[in-house]
């Protein structure tokens, strides 16, 4: 039995045979909160960033704040007794926990906390865990690691504190502290009782830029004197991924001076910004002192900080991004060191992955001495005996520098053998002793901590031996995912060399990381139904480990199978993955991937083929509108149909963009004609819906172009009827959706070619010009409309000038809703 959060930790703690229960559904709440105290009461499957959500009112927040914080339970938080980028002000997680309640595998509930004030069968383990510290206190004092940043056994220590920082300010020993870090392998914990702390009024950053990493490395140990927050390193792999990615390339821009080979982002708390902004200035002066004057990049407003904290904490899933099978590997990601040999753990180290045709990617706390670093590693060509390699190289240089070879993320599967390599084997039998007086049955997470596997057991790995993806012709062009690349170079292959069986979309399915990004609830698009149902298999998440168990011949009847389509039922395709994912998993393509497999032995019902014909349907029925809109409105239409009774359908229109002749726009000749002389054109595409629906917007729509002194020609208002396939995508019939894509691509291609800007107004519409029609195998043309296409919006910021003189002022407030396809393209702004 395993208790389980959010599943966002990386070294497979809750991982095995056996019934996980996700703790994150229904076990959520908060009670007994204590402002005066500063205390609170929370059930383990509470997510971090909720709880500070319900504290910020109050002033206060819990300040373990764990880069995942969006998605990350405070029950998983102690389970691997987490630190987050602010350690160095407020500890890890054990020096925030003031009690817990836990029931052991006979059932029984019992309260941890004070040594001093506990009874009962709590009092007895506090005895027994005193006595197993007391005969142990020599090996504990030769070789337990003093950082703070230790993580790895069981807390041992808690009568004689080893960490530079102590668990309790005034030496009192809290038996609650046994379960932190204990990876759910003690019992199950039922609730925390959590340390407070007053949210800070002002923050300022400043951005320290190196030329070299090794600066960087060296600097932390001056800089950590100036009392910051939080030192956090950014590397120059990371600063590369981030450029390339839209959602993150303007923020970290804004942190850069020049070409940097690594950035500190070094923050001061304090109660106001006039208090601490000197801060900031010594920081520059102690940079000049170490010999790199203006290398400091100041930040006092909120929201830059905000968001270039962001981008660090999506450092891992950017990391990530890396197309091909070589992926950084978490195995080693932690290892703290005393900030006085972090430059010269972090060079050997480095010397290390060269040796074994690799390099690392860096990121994470400074401030401490535990530098996230992954090495890149193909875990399906030799990475198992590579990873391996390097562990024992880099648990060399760990005892070296007397550190911790755990020293945030836990123990696991990854780490766990570790374990008496680090302490010895007479504590390591102490802490199996503490295992068998909590839980003799071995009931609760298994092989965790105590008896765990090798590190390089390959049938425990995401990618065994016998893992490979299973041959199949996708509907869709995946070819740009399959690709190998380089561990140094990072340099890809051409695409469609990267030897996946499915033709790309295994690699692209795989680019989910685990991460459970897709699991937040605080901004964002992703992912919808999730935020619903709180269950795993909806969450981009789930869908991914679904799909890849379909193609890699794991999952009874492959992508086409019955389970993914329950686990795709509930996606709506609204591509907030797309963009919110930063390794960019696109699961509404996938869908259309999966129903194209799934119709291809099924017949499609009544409402699919429908939804595929109403480009079709919509022009025709004018002629009858009324009395089709009463038909289909019916109750029994409806369930025909297998629509929602309370669904509204929206009204067929008698008058249509194909059947009136609009004076506004002009003829395509004209239209060319007035581009070669150099006048404001564009080519309106007006899609199903705003043509056969909602005719206003089409009229609208010209009229403001129109105002901005721009001459229109509607694409397709004559017999042809285009459409760009949209509605056969949804129901997977990928034929029909490339026939009609054709069609329009070589309408809109005649405009393209001449340069002319193509405008669409409805954005799933227009941004299938720019996604979908790329994957079908169209061409250049469909590359040359891609480039030339835009939403309304999006062109009229181009002639804005034109138009300020004939706009006046808004009446009242206008609210507005961005649509999930704009916001998968970065193009809300212009709307706003």
């Amino acid at each position: 039995l395993d208790a389980r959060g959010g599943g966002t930790s990386q070294c497979g703690q809750t991982t095995g045979t056996g019934l996980v229960m996700d703790t994150s559904k229904y076990l959520r709440r908060s009670f007994a909160f204590d402002k005066d105290a500063m205390t609170i009461e929370v059930e383990p499957g509470m997510v971090l960033d909720h709880l500070n959500a319900e504290l910020k009112p109050h002033g206060l927040w819990f300040p373990v704040d764990v880069s995942t914080s969006a998605q990350a339970t405070l029950g998983g938080m102690a389970g691997n007794n987490s630190c987050g980028s602010r350690s160095i002000a407020y500890g890890n997680m054990v020096h925030n926990v003031l009690g817990a309640r836990m029931t052991f595998a006979d059932g029984e509930t019992a309260d941890f906390g004070r040594f001093d004030e506990s009874t009962g069968r709590v009092r007895q383990i506090g005895e027994f865990v005193n006595a197993l510290s007391q005969n142990t206190k020599p090996e504990i004092d030769a070789y337990w690691p003093t950082v703070m940043r230790r993580v790895a056994g069981y807390n041992l220590d808690i009568f004689h504190p080893r960490s530079e920082k102590p668990y309790t300010a005034d030496g009192h020993v809290n038996l609650s502290h046994m379960l932190i870090g204990s990876e759910g392998s003690l019992g199950f914990t039922q609730s925390l009782k959590l340390k407070l702390a007053p949210l800070p009024r002002a923050k300022v950053l400043g951005v320290v830029n190196f030329p070299t990493f090794r600066q960087a490395m060296e600097a932390a140990q001056h800089i950590v004197k100036l009392q910051p927050t939080a030192v956090e390193l950014v590397d120059r792999t990371m600063i590369a991924l981030s450029l390339n990615n839209p959602a993150f390339a303007p923020t970290i821009r804004t942190a850069l001076i020049g070409e940097p080979d690594a950035i500190l982002l070094v923050e001061f708390a304090g109660e106001s910004k006039a208090e601490i902004a000197p801060k900031v200035r010594l920081l520059d002066e102690l940079m000049g002192s170490l010999g790199l004057p203006n290398a400091v990049v100041p930040m006092t407003d909120d929201a830059p900080q905000r968001n270039l904290w962001e981008v660090r904490k999506a450092g891992l899933n950017i990391m990530m991004s890396l197309k091909g099978d070589g992926k950084p590997v978490s195995f080693i990601e932690d290892c703290a060191v005393p900030l006085e040999h972090l430059a010269e753990y972090t060079a050997a180290l480095t010397e290390v992955f060269a040796k074994h045709g690799t390099r690392g990617t860096w990121y994470a706390h400074a401030s401490v001495g535990t530098l996230h670093v992954r090495p890149i590693l193909d875990m399906r060509r030799g990475g198992a005996q590579k990873m391996r390699a390097i562990a024992e190289e880099a648990a060399v240089l760990v005892r070296k520098y007397k550190g911790a070879f755990s020293g945030e993320h836990g123990d696991g599967i990854c780490r766990g053998e570790w374990i008496a390599w680090q302490f010895g084997p007479k504590v390591n039998d102490a802490f199996r002793a503490i295992k068998n007086q909590f839980d003799p049955g071995n009931v609760f997470n298994p092989g965790k901590i105590i008896d765990p596997p090798k590190m390089n057991d390959a049938k425990l790995m995401r990618f065994p031996p016998t893992y490979k993806t299973i041959p199949i012709q996708p509907a869709l062009n995946w070819k740009n995912w399959n690709v190998q690349n380089d561990a140094v170079t990072e340099a890809t292959t051409q695409p469609g060399s990267g030897g996946d069986g499915a033709q790309g979309l295994g690699k692209a399915v795989e680019m989910c990381n685990n991460n459970g990004h897709c699991r937040k609830f605080d901004a964002g698009t992703m992912c919808p139904s999730f935020r619903v149902t709180r269950d795993e298999r909806d969450s981009t998440r789930g869908r991914a480990n679904t799909l890849r168990f379909a193609l890699s011949d794991q999952l009874e009847g492959g992508l086409g199978s019955d389970a993914v389509h329950d686990a795709l039922a509930l996606c709506v395709s609204c591509k907030g993955c797309k963009r919110d994912c930063p390794t960019g998993v696109d699961m509404a393509k996938m869908k259309i991937e999966h129903l194209h497999a799934y119709h291809a032995t099924r017949p499609r019902s009544l409402r699919d083929k429908m939804i595929s014909a109403i480009p079709e349907i919509a022009p025709k029925v004018r002629f009858a509108a009324p009395l089709v809109n009463f038909i289909a409105n019916t109750a029994i239409a409806k369930r025909v149909l297998g629509i929602a009774a309370h669904r509204s359908l929206p009204p067929f229109q008698s008058e249509t963009v194909w059947n009136l002749k609009n004076t506004s726009h002009v003829p395509s000749a004209q239209l060319f004609a007035a581009h070669a002389r150099g006048e404001p054109c564009a080519a309106l595409f007006v899609d199903t819906f705003n043509g056969a629906y909602e005719l206003e917007n089409v009229n609208d729509a010209i009229a403001v172009l129109s105002a901005a002194g721009v001459q229109v020609s509607i694409v397709n208002q004559g017999a042809e009827k285009l459409c760009c396939g949209r509605t056969a995508l949804a129901v997977g019939d990928v034929a029909t959706a490339k026939a009609r894509a054709a069609k329009l691509v070589t309408a809109l291609d005649a405009f393209a070619q001449r340069g002319i800007p193509i405008v669409g107004l409805e954005p799933s519409c227009t941004f299938t010009l720019r996604d979908e029609t790329l994957v079908m195998n169209l061409g250049e043309a469909a590359e040359r409309v891609a480039r030339h296409t835009t939403l309304i919006e999006t062109f009229l910021q181009r002639h804005a000038d034109a138009l300020k003189a004939k706009l006046r002022a808004a009446e009242s407030p206008i609210r507005v809703h961005g649509h999930c396809h704009q916001k998968a393209f970065d193009e809300t702004t212009p709307t706003l």
